[in-house]
């Protein structure tokens, strides 16, 4: 099943779900029920970001997860994303294989490190590339080629 289609199908099933009558449903989002009924049968692509937004917003749904199925990340992750992108590309990498529940926990580390102190957190990044506690058996200390461990200083 296509990107099309799933988005298409995801949006139908959560709108008839909710009660919600195609033409409205469309006025709420700001696009013309024709162009929802075309999306909805897989035969347009998903709307742009955000009327994406706007149809993840009226079914309740998280804006994310609709975007993911639309194909699509939200600009504001791909300005954080282009900032970094060696950095952020090995770690998305070595989170691949994580659960939702290790994704999550980690999520909630990291914003705790986010609110720390500047100084702080240059310690423990240092730190966490140090000793061989963080080396793993292939001997890079991250697990990430061209993470952080293996880049110039």
């Amino acid at each position: 099943m296509g990107v099309k289609s799933k988005f298409g199908k995801r949006v139908r099933a959560l709108r008839v779900e909710r009660g919600l009558g195609l033409r409205k449903f469309a006025r709420e989002v700001g696009i013309s029920p024709t162009y929802l009924s075309k999306i909805e049968r897989a035969e347009f692509p998903p709307p742009a970001e955000d009327k994406v937004v706007a149809i993840a917003d009226a079914l309740d749904q998280d804006r994310d997860e609709l975007l993911a199925l639309a194909g699509r990340v939200a600009s504001d992750l791909e300005a954080v994303i282009l900032r970094h992108p060696r950095e952020l590309a090995a770690l998305l990498r070595a989170l691949a294989d994580l659960s939702a529940a290790e994704i999550h926990g980690l999520t909630r580390m990291a914003a705790r490190v986010a609110r720390a102190d500047p100084e702080d957190r240059e310690r423990w990044a240092s730190e966490a590339f140090r000793g061989p506690e963080a080396r793993l058996p292939s001997g890079r200390r991250n697990g990430v080629p061209g993470g952080p461990s293996e880049m110039a200083p």
